[in-house]
């Protein structure tokens, strides 16, 4: 009697010990697909990452060329205009036509605009370039002066603003047309170095 006593005790601790090391087991196989699961989701994130950072260096690159090749051009001219005053030789100038046009209303009288004006280059090869694009030139140049109203010309900063703006609008002919890191338009970059007004009427 006394030793099947001691046989039921002895099966009583055994069950429990087994049911231990299954709940034991199973934490941790609970635990290694977890692990699993969040390396995999981690790696993954990570390559998407990297894909993405490599994605942002390209753009960076591609801006800091861009940025570049517009600083070179802006030397490459401002070098061409330094040997052309070492060597002396004289300015080139190609003069337009004379350009009439109606200024926008502001008053119940029609207003005018009637300018003569020379382009300076920085060289004789971009004097020619001019001339072949000149019908371009010339109504780019006008529908600029039909915008404009005579208040704004009447001030000497006003006609400086206009020649300023009918460089850019020429050099954005003949030139090139620079864009930002946004991949906005900048100041265009060409040949013209400077509009000169011979003669300049509003009334």
């Amino acid at each position: 009697m006394a030793k099947a006593a001691a046989t039921a005790d002895d099966a009583g601790t055994e069950a429990p010990k087994k049911s231990n090391k299954m709940l034991i087991i199973i934490i941790a196989l609970l635990l290694v697909v977890i692990i699993g699961g969040a390396a995999a989701f981690f790696m993954m994130g990570g390559n998407h990452d990297a894909e993405d950072a490599d994605a942002h260096d390209d753009e960076v690159v591609a801006e800091e060329d861009h940025d570049a090749a517009a600083k070179e051009a802006r030397k490459a001219k401002l070098k061409k205009k330094k040997e052309a005053d070492a060597k002396g030789l004289p300015p080139v100038f190609v003069e337009l036509d004379p350009f009439t046009v109606n200024l926008q209303q502001e008053t119940a009288m029609d207003q005018y605009l009637q300018v003569k004006a020379s382009v300076r280059v920085d060289e004789q090869h971009a004097a020619d370039q001019l001339k072949a694009y000149m019908p371009e030139i010339r109504h780019r140049v006008l529908l600029l002066l039909s915008s404009k109203k005579a208040s704004e010309l009447n001030t000497p900063q006003g006609r400086e603003d206009l020649a300023e703006n009918m460089v850019d609008t020429i050099n954005a002919i003949v030139g090139e047309i620079p864009k930002n890191r946004k991949g906005e338009p900048e100041k265009p970059i060409g040949p013209v170095e400077a509009v000169l007004f011979t003669s300049f009427i509003v009334q």
